[in-house]
C-alpha cells in the first residue's frame, strides 16, 4: 500500500426502496418490509472512496444514520495505513468508546452503524489495493488476518494461536479452491418465490422461472399458518421436484416447542433447515429444538438476527444450530466475520451467509464475491 490515504470526509445516506407495496421481502414477522439501507461513503484525499452499508426494514433508518454520524469522528482524519495497520485496534476504538458502548454493547443499532462505517473502510482498503474484497482476505497471510479480529470474550471458545493454526493449515490447497470458486462461483439460494405474502399464482410464476435459470435451492417462508404453510410447501417442492433442495424460515416466529411440533408438521417436505425457528437471542432454545428435529434430518439455521461473536460462540458451544449464518451488517462487519467463521471452522459447523437483499446488490462496493449460476445467488 503505497503512500498515506488520509479520510477527509465521511458521508452517509437514507436509502429506502418501498418494497411492502408488493410484498416483496414479507415474512411471518415482517409483513411489510420497505427495505433500505444507512449507506456510508468513506472519501480520502488521494480521490479514493469506500462504499459501505447496514440493512434496515425502512423505519429508525435514521436512527442508525445518526449513529453512523456519531461514529465517524472515529474515522475522518486518519489514514488508511494506520487504521489498517492494526485493525483490531480500530475496530475495538469503535466499539469500545466509554460512553457510546453503553447504548450496544456490541449490539443494536450503534453495532448496525460500526458495521456500516467498517464495511466502507474494508471496501476502501480493498480498492485501494485494485482487488474485490474477497481476493483481498484471500491473499492475506495469515498472521495479517488474524490481527483484524478481536478475540475478546471468545478466547474459551478461539485463542488467536488456534485461529492462525487453522489459516496456516488450510493454505495447503488454497490455489485450487480459489481456481473452483473463479470456475464455478459461490453455491447460494433464492428466496425470491417464496415470500410469505405471495400468491399461489405468483409462487408458481417465479418457481418456474427460477428453475429455467438452473436454480436448485429454493427458501420457503413461514410461521404465520401451519395449514397455508403445508399447502404452500407441498406446492413448492412439487415444482421443484425431489431432487432439488428446499429450506424453510420462520424469522423468530415460534416459541420453542410451537417451533419443534410445527416444523415436525412439514418434514414430510425434507426441508433441509429451519430458519431462526425462535428468538435469535435464545441459545439454549435453539439448542433444544436443534436436539429435537435432528432425527427428521433438518437442521437449524440462524444468526441474520445475531448481534456479535459472543452469540455465535455459545450457539456453537450449545450445539444450537448446524447453519451459521454470518452478516456483515449485523455483526461488526468483515472483522467480526472473520471470528465467527474461524470459530464455525472449530466446530465444524457449515457456513451459509444470508443471501443479499436487493439493496445489497444494487450496493456499489468490492466485496461482491464469485458466484454459481447453478443454484445462483440468492435474494434478487
Amino acid at each position: 500500500m503505497a503512500g498515506a490515504t488520509t479520510i477527509v470526509q465521511l458521508r452517509v445516506s437514507d436509502v429506502r426502496f418501498p418494497t411492502s407495496l408488493e410484498q416483496h421481502g414479507s415474512d411471518a414477522m415482517h409483513t411489510e418490509p420497505d427495505y433500505s439501507v444507512a449507506y456510508v461513503v468513506i472519501e480520502t484525499d488521494g480521490g479514493h472512496e469506500g462504499y459501505g452499508l447496514t440493512f434496515t426494514l425502512g423505519k429508525g433508518t435514521e436512527v442508525v444514520v445518526c449513529a453512523v454520524e456519531a461514529l465517524s469522528a472515529f474515522v475522518v482524519g486518519r489514514t488508511l495505513q494506520e487504521i489498517v495497520g492494526d485493525f483490531r485496534a480500530f475496530y475495538r476504538l469503535l466499539t469500545s468508546d466509554g460512553q457510546m458502548r453503553w447504548i450496544g454493547p456490541e449490539k443494536g443499532v450503534i453495532q448496525l452503524a460500526t458495521a456500516a462505517v467498517l464495511n466502507a473502510v474494508w471496501d476502501l482498503w480493498a480498492r485501494v489495493e485494485g482487488k474485490p474484497l474477497w481476493k483481498l482476505l484471500v491473499d492475506m497471510e495469515p498472521r495479517k488476518l488474524v490481527s483484524c479480529i478481536d478475540f475478546r470474550y471468545i478466547t474459551d471458545a478461539l485463542t488467536e494461536e488456534e485461529a492462525l493454526d487453522i489459516l496456516v493449515k488450510a493454505q495447503e490447497g488454497k490455489c485450487q479452491r480459489e481456481e473452483e470458486m473463479l470456475r464455478d462461483g459461490y453455491p447460494a439460494y433464492t428466496t425470491s418465490c417464496a415470500w410469505i405474502g405471495y400468491s399461489d399464482q405468483q409462487l408458481k410464476e417465479l418457481c418456474t422461472k427460477a428453475l429455467s435459470h438452473d436454480w436448485t435451492r429454493f427458501k420457503v417462508k413461514v410461521g404465520a399458518d401451519l395449514q397455508d404453510d403445508v399447502r404452500r410447501c407441498r406446492l413448492v417442492r412439487q415444482m421443484i421436484g425431489p431432487d432439488n433442495t428446499l429450506m424453510i424460515d420462520a424469522n423468530q416466529r415460534w416459541d420453542v416447542q410451537e417451533a419443534i411440533t410445527w416444523v415436525s408438521h412439514l418434514a414430510e417436505f425434507k426441508p433441509l433447515w429451519i430458519e431462526e425457528p425462535t428468538s435469535p437471542d435464545d441459545i439454549l432454545g435453539h439448542a433444544v429444538i436443534s436436539k429435537a428435529l435432528a432425527p427428521l434430518g433438518i437442521g437449524v439455521a440462524t444468526g441474520e438476527q445475531c448481534h456479535n461473536r459472543v452469540m455465535f460462540k455459545q450457539l456453537l458451544q450449545a450445539s444450537a444450530l448446524q447453519f451459521v449464518q454470518i452478516d456483515s451488517c449485523r455483526l461488526g462487519s468483515v472483522n467480526e466475520n472473520l471470528a465467527v467463521i474461524l470459530m464455525a471452522c472449530k466446530f465444524h459447523g457449515e457456513r451459509c451467509p444470508p443471501p443479499p437483499s436487493p439493496i445489497h446488490s444494487r450496493a456499489s462496493s468490492s466485496v461482491l464475491t464469485p458466484r454459481r449460476r447453478r443454484g445462483g445467488s440468492a435474494r434478487h
